[in-house]
């Protein structure tokens, strides 16, 4: 087997069709062995319902919350070299799986890869929006390939060589994603940086092209300040997974300085957070400053 696309899904009876039909419709795939995976995450929906009306689907339920588990749950039970992971709500153009195996066939070698995402908002969002489109999983680097060094891309849309997770990725992650009870995020960035230090080089392919469909209030003020304290929460465990064990008590400092620092001096440059994108940039420092004992203080009380 060639690839196995897999969509990790929660509570997605009103989305997963529409990726399916997207799937059912590609095009140039008849000289690709591909398979079509549904991990549902513990849906309390009928998202079983819908994916029982594509026979050629294989449907796996993954009990355990968090898209961290329902990834590591897909690796599993891939059978194609390479796994490719959809979002139930990112809908692939009609070339979207030709161009994952045409990419992966010219380079055997690299660890993942991912593509352009565009934005479909369900309502027109004011500028200020806009400007926080990394945080929405909006990647639009250029027309050129190029390898990732330290800006990774995220899951959705994401390629990976099933063997390189399997050797690289620890079953079970430390983040695992915004559940019902916590909006932490990162668990892709996670996982794709367990390969990039296992020596596999990571990609971008502007010839993929998913189209991130985002309803109106994933575009609203408390939704976005959540998300982004999560993605700050979670800052120091991404940073130091970049750095050797021995040499994160060394770094840690210098961190938390430079945090304090960026902080400080952006509450005084904008007294007034009345533009969103000025309150998620305080919203990230903030975050960002008190994650090194964020993670520590959670798991200390999980304990």
């Amino acid at each position: 087997m060639d690839l196995s696309v897999v969509i990790c899904t929660y509570n997605g009876e009103a989305r997963i069709g529409q990726v399916l039909d997207r799937l059912r419709s590609q095009l140039h795939t008849q000289a690709i062995a591909w398979e079509v995976l549904v991990i549902d995450n513990n849906s309390r929906d009928n998202t079983q319902q819908i994916v029982s009306n594509y026979p050629e689907v294989r449907y796996i339920f993954e009990p355990e919350q968090g898209l961290a588990f329902a990834r590591s749950r897909a690796v599993r039970e891939a059978a194609g070299r390479w796994v490719a992971f959809l979002d139930d709500d990112t809908l692939p153009d009609q070339n979207w799986v030709a161009q994952v195996d045409r990419f992966a066939q010219a380079h055997p070698e690299i660890g993942a890869f991912g593509g352009q995402i565009h934005a479909e908002y369900e309502v027109e969002p004011p500028p200020s929006v806009k400007k926080l489109a990394p945080y929405l999983a909006i990647v639009e680097r250029g027309s050129k390939p190029h390898r990732y060094d330290r800006v990774l891309p995220p899951g959705a849309g994401l390629v990976v060589q099933r063997q390189a997770w399997i050797d690289a990725v620890p079953e079970r992650l430390v983040l695992v994603g915004r559940t019902t009870t916590a909006m932490l995020a990162s668990e892709d960035i996670e996982a794709i940086l367990h390969i990039q230090n296992s020596g596999r080089e990571i990609w971008y392919n502007p010839e993929m092209h998913l189209y991130h469909q985002i309803p109106h209030w994933r575009t609203e003020r408390s939704y976005l300040l959540k998300l982004i304290k999560g993605v700050g929460l979670v800052r120091h465990h991404i940073r130091m997974l970049r750095w050797k064990p021995w040499q994160r008590p060394l770094v840690l400092p210098l961190y938390v300085l430079n945090d304090l620092k960026k902080m400080v001096a952006y509450k005084l440059k904008h007294p007034h957070q009345e533009d969103l994108a000025i309150a998620c940039e305080q919203q990230l420092l903030i975050s960002s400053f008190i994650s090194p004992f964020y993670l520590w203080h959670r798991t200390f009380l999980s304990k």
